[in-house]
């Protein structure tokens, strides 16, 4: 065996899941997490900014092209997994029925998982919400309207559901601007 294929197989394929209201830097922890390598990152707004350009238009909208992108990604998520590599599904886990595809996911995978929950208050969500909508870098901006209209969705994850937890908390006087890396 190579030493290649040796390191290959000492690596434990993982899956990660991102928990989090919009704007608490669930993007940037999972771009943190795909660095290593053999990880791959797959973003749920890129996806369906892609597949329905123009399409996604209020929350009813969204729930149906994200049913279908989670239909669609299942089975290929869990063969990027047996082929070795670890998965970061930057795709939010704020439901109990999100969470619930999720880890069926990795169940179908056969791989441990993390859920990374990022504890964050509103008034810093909103802030790097604002934040990010100047920047024009994220394909869709979201009104203070929207943010409580989908943060209503919201659902912190429990440790009954069956998921490995990891609690990000917010520190007060953490920076809040793009410069910071934080949305």
């Amino acid at each position: 065996m190579s030493s290649l294929e040796s390191s290959r197989s000492a690596a434990t394929p993982m899956l990660h899941f991102l928990c989090g209201k919009i704007g608490a830097g669930k993007s940037t922890l999972a771009a943190r997490l795909a660095a290593p390598p053999r990880t791959l990152l797959l973003s749920e707004d890129r996806w369906l900014a892609a597949l329905y350009p123009g399409e996604i238009v209020d929350v009813a909208d969204y729930g149906r092209c994200a049913s279908r992108l989670r239909n669609a990604m299942g089975g290929h998520v869990a063969a990027l997994v047996a082929a070795g590599l670890s998965v970061v599904l930057d795709f939010p886990a704020n439901t109990r029925r999100s969470r619930e595809w999720l880890l069926a996911v990795a169940q179908e995978a056969g791989c441990p998982h993390q859920l990374h929950y990022l504890d964050v208050p509103d008034a810093v969500c909103k802030a790097r919400l604002h934040a990010r909508n100047a920047s024009g870098t994220h394909p869709y901006k979201t009104s203070d309207a929207e943010y409580d209209a989908i943060t209503a969705y919201f659902v912190e994850p429990e440790a009954a559901e069956g998921l490995c937890i990891i609690r990000h908390a917010w520190l007060a006087g953490e920076e809040v601007s793009p410069a910071a890396g934080l949305l």
